[in-house]
């Protein structure tokens, strides 16, 4: 199942083009430098991102979810909660590894977005890390598989999440490949479309 979209696809012809859409606009987010202006590891930059990444593909790119979601058992955050939640997780310290990581892992769990979470955080993870740390995640180094598990368990239990991305940080922070990897579709989880959804 596909959400409804700007560009009237469904199925792989719908997943490619979307993949090929949002990382058209992601190399051009990075050689423009477009995020220079704005302040790592706020709402207000990650709705930036998704909205840059997705605007051409679906009417609700960069807009906070008003639909309640969830992935298999899991729950995000309530709609009702959300803007509340993201006030507070903008407002969570990053001046440390650890620091950042905790707030990538509350935005997860937020995940304010109906698509394209994963990818819009990622970068907004990286522009945390380069502006805090001059540091990135090389996505390269990191194992998918690795990455969901740990993701899925980071709502308990952060340790697993940070030891995996502190061994792939690099000084690379200029480096365009390193920061396209974080936008591969190997990342997504199955069947990510088919979130459970209820009107509030």
């Amino acid at each position: 199942m596909c959400l409804e979209n700007k560009l009237g696809l469904t199925g792989t012809a719908f997943e490619d083009a979307e993949e090929r859409i949002s990382k058209r606009k992601a190399r051009r987010l990075f050689e423009e430098g477009l995020l220079n202006e704005w302040e790592p590891g706020d709402y207000a930059t990650l709705q930036f991102i998704h909205r840059w990444l997705f605007e051409e593909i679906y009417d609700f790119a960069g807009q906070t979810r008003k639909l309640n979601i969830a992935k298999g058992g899991f729950r995000f955050a309530s709609a009702i909660y959300l803007d509340e939640a993201l006030r507070q997780i903008s407002a969570m310290p990053q001046r440390t590894y650890e620091q950042i990581i905790a707030k990538y892992v509350e935005m997860n769990i937020a995940h304010p977005f109906l698509e394209g979470n994963g990818r819009s955080t990622r970068i907004w993870l990286d522009h945390i890390l380069k502006c805090e740390l001059g540091k990135v995640v090389d996505w390269s180094k990191v194992g998918r598989e690795d990455y969901l598990l740990a993701m899925e368990r980071s709502p308990v239990r952060d340790t697993e999440i940070r030891l995996l991305l502190q061994s792939a940080l690099t000084d690379r922070v200029n480096d365009r490949a390193i920061f396209m990897h974080g936008l591969d579709a190997s990342y997504r989880y199955e069947g990510y479309s088919s979130y459970r959804t209820d009107e509030l």
